[in-house]
């Protein structure tokens, strides 16, 4: 008789992943009411409801725990950023509507990610989103140029070949968020997609050419 195997993770695993989630959580309610700057260890472990010990299995300090949870908020987000279309005037709903969410995101979190991509943020966080971002945007422009396909590589962005307009692009858009972001999110996100996509289509087609 065939056996079934349990997929079922290992309850350490989930307790690290609660562990880890409650941290992050802890970490944004705490930057909503302060400065990251301000923040300690034993704010976050107490609004967490572990121990100082705790925390100092899973990360080294608090800067560390903000850009792992950036992290995996900003990865979130990248991949569902939009690919390009065939006219850049007039972008399909989906588009803004990415964009708009990723706008969206941003400013319900914009304490924590001002505080990681400002004057005083994280340099590795701000490497991180270009590399995923320049990755993200040569993966759609070759996806769309080979008819579906995306490139073969072994996963991680440094993988990604030198794709000047990629780079561009990417640091482009970082550049809109950070400002939009230190500014406190003057103009509401659906504004800010809408200005942003002709801009970024626009560097999309530019990068389409140079692979073509």
């Amino acid at each position: 008789m065939a056996t079934t195997r349990d997929s079922t993770p290992p309850s350490g695993d989930r307790r690290v992943r609660r562990t880890h989630a409650a941290l992050a959580s802890a970490l944004i309610q705490l930057v909503e009411e302060q400065d990251l700057s301000r923040i300690s260890i034993a704010d976050v472990a107490e609004r967490a409801g572990v121990s100082r010990s705790t925390f100092y299995d899973h990360y080294r300090d608090v800067h560390e725990l903000a850009e792992t949870a950036c992290t995996a908020m900003i990865d979130a987000l990248i991949g569902s950023l939009p690919a390009p279309g065939p006219d850049s005037a007039d972008p399909a709903p989906e588009a803004t509507q990415s964009l708009e969410a990723f706008f969206t995101s941003l400013a319900q979190h914009a304490g924590l990610y001002r505080a990681l991509l400002g004057p005083q943020g994280s340099a590795r966080l701000v490497d991180h989103i270009r590399r995923r971002l320049a990755t993200a945007v040569h993966d759609r422009i070759y996806q769309a140029a080979s008819g579906g396909d995306l490139p073969e590589r072994a996963g991680s962005p440094p993988d990604t070949p030198h794709d000047v307009p990629a780079v561009f692009t990417a640091g482009a858009l970082i550049g809109v968020a950070a400002d939009w972001l230190q500014r406190g999110c003057p103009r509401p996100p659906a504004e800010m997609a809408t200005l942003t996509w002709p801009l970024l289509s626009a560097l999309y087609h530019v990068d389409a050419v140079t692979l073509t």
